[in-house]
């Protein structure tokens, strides 16, 4: 009998964060081949393939699916360009042998402004970079992963995934604030440069809802040979936010906590793991 292939995912904006996060739990927990898909910093993409090689490499010997070891490489590409994603999918399934099961559309673009002031919030460059990034990047990325994804699920029904990375601004017409709000803290390590005292941008909270409605739309698109969901976490410890002291809001964070990574393992089950 032929020994199991891996599963092979693609996550974009792969490379820090929130992306980099799922990238391991990818590779590391559900043992699949991993494509990190980068804008600019091919340094900071090449440092996570050769430590995902290297954590495999001392996980090997537990491994009890025979399969080959996964492959883990980055990939170069302008998500808010259509062009450059059809380019990314087609590179990602040629180094795969024609195959792909799992998409993380992990994308997001935005601008800090001042979420009250409408005058503030009407900049059309803004409004079009976050449509770009924030609605039209992850349609574009399902249409040219469709036919793959569809192909995995005739393989292995219900094997097909694709994720998209929302935002609980897109929830609560305020934007993910990072607003000061008194009585909600983080611990006093965080407590590093300046305090952020205006809300993401009106575009920002708009695009995610409409992110959203858009991965609701396909999911029923996709059924039931593709599984499609978003997940709409709040303020999370990232490259981008992690040297900034963050007081977080109600509307941020339910708890009133801040993420510091969060989990995508099988089927819809998450966790995330908090700081208080």
């Amino acid at each position: 009998m032929a020994a199991p292939a891996r599963k092979i995912a693609l996550v974009t904006a792969g490379s820090a964060g929130l992306g980099a996060a799922i990238a391991r739990v990818l590779a590391l927990e559900l043992g699949m081949s991993v494509t990190i898909n980068y804008h600019s910093n091919a340094d900071r993409a090449k440092a996570l393939v050769q430590e995902l090689q290297d954590a495999w490499a001392t996980r090997q010997a537990t491994d009890t699916t025979q399969a080959p070891p996964p492959v883990f490489h980055a990939i170069r590409a302008d998500i808010c360009k259509r062009s450059e994603i059809i380019r990314l999918v087609e590179e990602t399934t040629a180094a795969s042998g024609g195959r792909l099961d799992a998409v993380i559309s992990n994308v997001g673009w935005t601008r800090m402004r001042d979420f009250s002031d409408l005058e503030d919030g009407v900049d059309e460059e803004d409004w079009d970079r976050c449509f770009g990034a924030n609605v039209k990047s992850h349609l574009w990325l399902f249409h040219a992963a469709k036919k793959w994804l569809e192909e995995s699920n005739a393989r292995e029904e219900g094997s097909a995934v694709f994720v998209s990375t929302a935002s609980v601004a897109g929830c609560k017409p305020s934007g993910s604030s990072l607003v000061c709000k008194g009585g909600d803290r983080i611990p006093q390590s965080y407590l590093r440069i300046l305090i952020l005292t205006k809300p993401e941008l009106q575009p920002y909270a708009v695009t995610k809802a409409a992110q959203i409605h858009l991965i609701k739309s396909l999911a029923i698109i996709a059924a039931p040979s593709i599984r499609v969901n978003c997940v709409s976490p709040g303020v999370l410890l990232t490259v981008c936010t992690s040297s900034k002291p963050i007081f977080v809001n109600r509307l941020t964070s339910p708890t009133g906590r801040i993420g510091d990574f969060l989990f995508l393992p099988h089927g819809s089950k998450l966790s995330k793991r908090q700081t208080s």
